[in-house]
């Protein structure tokens, strides 16, 4: 490895830690969740599909059939929308958030539940967050058929918001990364911009600015409040091609290192990284942010990433691109290690 050359997760994230959110405290805690939750008996056996800490779990309906799940919210960005007094697209977010999970095994997702806890019930409140709800649910193509309405002042000052989205894959056709193999390439699709992750070092970097502040060529709190990308059709219709599709991971937390959540044991290097929404730039340049971290905490302008065999990239891009123009080969895949290794 030369001098230029960087693995993503070098640093420590001094500038998120500082702003709030300590990665490594989060990684132990969810460590000892899991270890927990593996401690409950059953009467009967396990059901569960093995895709340890990958985007979904997968659960045996029978002998041909999964179902697959997640559960996800939106974090911090909801503050943005508060001091706005916007909440018509944190909806589309959190379906975002989940569904982009459950696409990651190849399954199609087919409706979610919400959970919307609030200080008071405010019903104009209310009504927009289900009107970014159902713009989501139409993007994704599912359902939305119920949810949970708790008004909980005594903890909450604001609110919160979360859902927990169901859908179906064949058990053979699962995509869990495990056929990932040297010489595959890595096809990223833009984001765009923030998403729903790195919310707490995005407003710390930029405390002070007016949300109105246009220097980026738009009001800063729209480009903040900008909706997370849906990627349901576009991979969708990658799944349901001639292309063999091994690995796919949702850029989110982790940035580019979300791609060790595939099975393989192999290195991804990124050569020719998406370009990153100037939005990066302005918090990288207010926070003193190395690129490194930034490469930790966001998406850095890539949202998906799809993991294809070399003879079948060409046409790949061909169906990415219906969906997204901008959809690019960043990187392939070489033998040996674990690891991401973004080339500079």
């Amino acid at each position: 490895m030369t001098a230029d050359d960087q693995t993503v997760a070098e640093t420590d994230g001094d500038a998120y830690a500082q702003a709030g959110v300590s990665q490594s405290d989060a990684d132990q805690a969810v460590a000892k969740l899991v270890a927990a939750l593996a401690t409950a008996k059953l009467d009967r056996p396990s059901r569960q599909v093995d895709l340890s800490g990958h985007y979904a779990a997968v659960i045996r309906l029978d002998d041909t059939t999964g179902i697959a799940l997640s559960t996800d919210g939106v974090g911090t960005k909801l503050l943005v929308a508060e001091q706005l007094g916007r909440y018509d697209t944190v909806g589309i977010d959190c379906v975002a958030m989940n569904v982009n999970d459950i696409i990651c095994v190849g399954a199609e997702p087919l409706a979610m539940l919400d959970y919307l806890a609030v200080e008071r019930a405010d019903p104009a409140q209310c009504e927009q967050i289900g009107l970014g709800l159902a713009r989501g649910a139409e993007l994704a193509g599912i359902e939305i058929p119920g949810g949970e309405l708790a008004q909980i002042g005594d903890l909450v000052k604001g609110f919160d918001i979360a859902g927990t989205c169901v859908g179906t894959v064949d058990l053979d056709r699962i995509i869990d990364g495990s056929r990932v193999a040297a010489g595959d390439v890595v096809i990223g699709l833009p984001s765009s911009g923030i998403h729903s992750n790195g919310y707490t070092l995005a407003r710390s970097a930029l405390q002070g600015l007016d949300l109105d502040d246009d220097r980026l060529g738009r009001p800063l709190g729209e480009i903040l409040l900008a909706p997370t990308e849906i990627y349901v059709r576009a991979v969708r219709d990658l799944i349901e091609s001639p292309v063999p599709v091994y690995g796919l991971a949702h850029i989110t937390s982790g940035g580019l290192e979300n791609l060790l959540r595939l099975k393989s044991e192999v290195t991804y290097e990124i050569t020719d990284p998406l370009p990153p929404q100037p939005i990066f730039e302005l918090i990288a340049e207010r926070a003193s942010v190395s690129e490194a971290e930034m490469y930790e905490v966001f998406n850095m302008g890539c949202g998906f990433c799809c993991v294809v065999p070399a003879a079948s990239e060409a046409e790949a891009l061909k169906v990415l691109r219906r969906h997204y123009p901008g959809a690019a080969t960043i990187g392939a895949v070489s033998a040996g290690g674990h690891r991401v290794i973004r080339r500079s």
